[in-house]
């Protein structure tokens, strides 16, 4: 397993070692204490959650309230989808800055997302199914939601056509607006070593 951390302090790119024979393939998808020693900070599933998506399906940007705060490993465990992370820790060194990767069954790759970083993905296939394993249990209100289309952000979502989208995250707040609404949480108090 190759765990790499992405540009975003705390947010990290997991790729497992798989073992392929004449059955199939084999891999440790997620390994606690691998994570754990790579990141600096203890990761304990509380939930599990599956989304199923259309193609051109866009969903996030989202994250949690600190507290009680929630980091996230997602795996796509059907199809492929075009995942995107972003920095929304007021004064975090990369705050505002995005990390693009594409997630898909083949790969078994996944995305450790930190407390505080928001977390979004464009569908790229019919029925794409995406994972999230997370560090704490669904507390109503403690949602954070930002536009995925927020312009200053400009994340590259490269879809062909206007995206299916929630009406929730299309009148999502800006991050510019999220700041001023002060909801968003502070780097120094994020789950990050």
């Amino acid at each position: 397993m190759r765990i790499e951390e992405l540009n975003i302090p705390g947010a990290y790119l997991i790729t497992p070692a798989q073992i392929p024979d004449e059955r199939g393939t084999f891999y440790e998808a997620m390994r606690s204490d691998a994570l754990e020693g790579a990141t600096g900070v203890p990761f304990g599933p509380r939930q599990i959650n599956y989304s199923v998506s259309k193609r051109h399906t866009l969903r996030g940007i989202h994250s949690v309230r600190i507290p009680p705060g929630q980091a996230k490993y997602v795996t796509c465990v059907r199809g492929s989808l075009r995942d995107i992370v972003v920095d929304l820790r007021i004064g975090s060194p990369t705050f505002g800055e995005h990390r693009v990767n594409v997630l898909d069954a083949d790969s078994g790759r996944s995305v450790y997302v930190p407390e505080g970083v928001g977390h979004g993905f464009l569908a790229l296939s019919d029925d794409a199914c995406i994972c999230y394993v997370v560090s704490t249990t669904y507390v109503p209100g403690a949602q954070i939601d930002i536009n995925p289309l927020d312009p200053d952000l400009d994340l590259p979502w490269d879809c062909p056509q206007p995206p299916l989208i929630s009406d929730k995250d299309a009148k999502a707040p800006t991050v510019a607006e999220a700041v001023r609404a002060g909801i968003l949480p502070r780097f120094d108090k994020a789950g990050t070593p």
